[in-house]
């Protein structure tokens, strides 16, 4: 089951702050959210239900510091259209 300790942050890019402007919100949480999941945590928590999501499943990057190779966390990312007047108000800027 999904809990809102999954959901790791809202993205801050040029792209997602272009989506906000039309009422759309990126999401990265981690790999075992699915959408069903997410909805369920956004009307307990958040007190409303998307309109429609979207997701896409990211593979870390590899990635070398001081010869010592490593991988970054997979992640999903989630794009979330917000009804009319409902805020993520915790995790804005």
């Amino acid at each position: 089951m999904a809990d809102i300790t999954d959901i790791k942050s809202i993205l801050y890019t040029e792209k997602s702050l272009g989506l906000q402007e039309d009422g759309v919100v990126v999401i990265q949480t981690s790999p075992r959210m699915t959408k069903n999941g997410l909805k369920e945590v956004l009307r307990e928590y958040f007190g409303f239900v998307p309109l429609k999501v979207n997701s896409m499943r990211m593979s870390g990057k590899v990635k070398r510091f001081r010869g010592v190779e490593g991988k970054r966390e997979d992640y999903k990312k989630f794009y979330v259209k917000l009804p009319e007047g409902a805020k993520i108000e915790s995790l804005e800027v």
